[in-house]
């Protein structure tokens, strides 16, 4: 009787895998894994100086691999001064829908952090530049993935990051992995702070979505940036979504958008990379701090259906192309 029952179970487990695999939602991760990767914590000038005596720290990153077999294409997601939130699933399932595995860095528990939403101070805003370079190394490594199909995005921090990770100059400095992004993709970066070479982004591709009423990381200073690399020739689009908050990807995200009271913001400051990776508030000419009068708090979050279809759309038909799928 027991052999007999161990058969049936098996049969079952057999039967239902097979259903899956025939039925399933494609959304459905065939695999996933969870990775430990060794980063820094640094100061933001330890981290423009190339300065490597910072604070070890063990990250994980959450592998999602798509179903399918062989070497499949693959995104780095990054997230936001939230930490994990729920755009960063549903954008795993929407990339694992199109057959992009997905990997999601969490740069915060291992540091002892959940979020530093409302005091930016905990942990230097260049930081994630790094833990993304060093899961780069990680997921080009294992043998599901095409090395020469990774593609980046992240949000709000995480999207600085994936902005400015596209820099020549960054990845010279921190870029040991041996492999290169296809493409960089930011969804409402803080484009407050000019850096050094901030032009010189090679061939990359960088794609920016950003909505118009975002008063947490204003529109406005991404387009001035966006027009500075375009007058160097750079490949960037910044597409803008009128009446739009932050976070609007977020399908938990308040409807109608509300106010984080507590949350700071840098949409008032302009900040300036000087000699020695000194951060420069240019109002008062002394370095930079979460202090300074330009920083503000309350600003607004909110979730926005129709943006974020839109944005999804756009981003999966953009990386389709980049990676060639059919």
């Amino acid at each position: 009787m027991f052999g007999r029952a161990l058969a049936i179970m098996g049969w079952i487990a057999c039967s239902a895998a097979a259903w899956a695999q025939a039925n399933g939602p494609k959304d459905f991760a065939g695999r996933t894994e969870l990775h430990a990767f060794q980063s820094l914590t640094l100061s933001d000038q330890q981290f423009l100086t190339g300065n490597r005596d910072g604070k070890p720290v063990t990250l994980t990153g959450q592998l999602r691999i798509a179903q399918g077999s062989g070497r499949l294409p693959l995104v780095i997601l990054v997230h936001g001064s939230g930490g994990m939130g729920a755009n960063i699933e549903a954008w795993a399932r929407e990339l694992n829908l199109i057959g992009i595995s997905t990997f999601a860095i969490d740069g915060f528990t291992g540091r002892g952090l959940t979020a530093v939403s409302s005091n930016q101070a905990l942990l230097g805003r260049l930081n994630f530049i790094v833990d993304i370079y060093q899961a780069l190394e990680v997921v080009a490594k294992h043998p599901r993935v095409d090395a020469g199909r990774i593609a980046l995005i992240g949000f709000s921090r995480g999207g600085q990051a994936a902005l400015y990770a596209s820099l020549a100059r960054f990845h010279r400095l921190w870029n040991k992995s041996g492999a290169q992004f296809a493409a960089y993709v930011a969804f409402y970066p803080d484009c407050a702070t000019t850096f050094v070479d901030d032009t010189d982004i090679g061939a990359n591709k960088v794609r920016i979505f950003h909505g118009g009423a975002d008063d947490y990381n204003p529109i406005a200073t991404c387009k001035a940036y966006v027009g500075r690399l375009r007058a160097a020739n750079r490949d960037v689009e910044l597409t803008e979504y009128p009446g739009v908050h932050h976070s609007f990807d977020n399908p938990l995200g308040p409807v109608p958008p509300a106010a984080s009271p507590a949350s700071q913001s840098v949409r008032a400051c302009t900040v300036r990379e000087h000699e020695g990776g000194m951060l420069i508030n240019v109002a008062t000419k002394a370095p930079f701090s979460y202090k300074d009068e330009c920083v503000a708090l309350g600003p607004h979050t909110g979730a926005d259906l129709a943006a974020a279809q839109a944005a999804m759309r756009a981003v999966t038909g953009f990386l389709r192309q980049e990676f060639k799928l059919e």
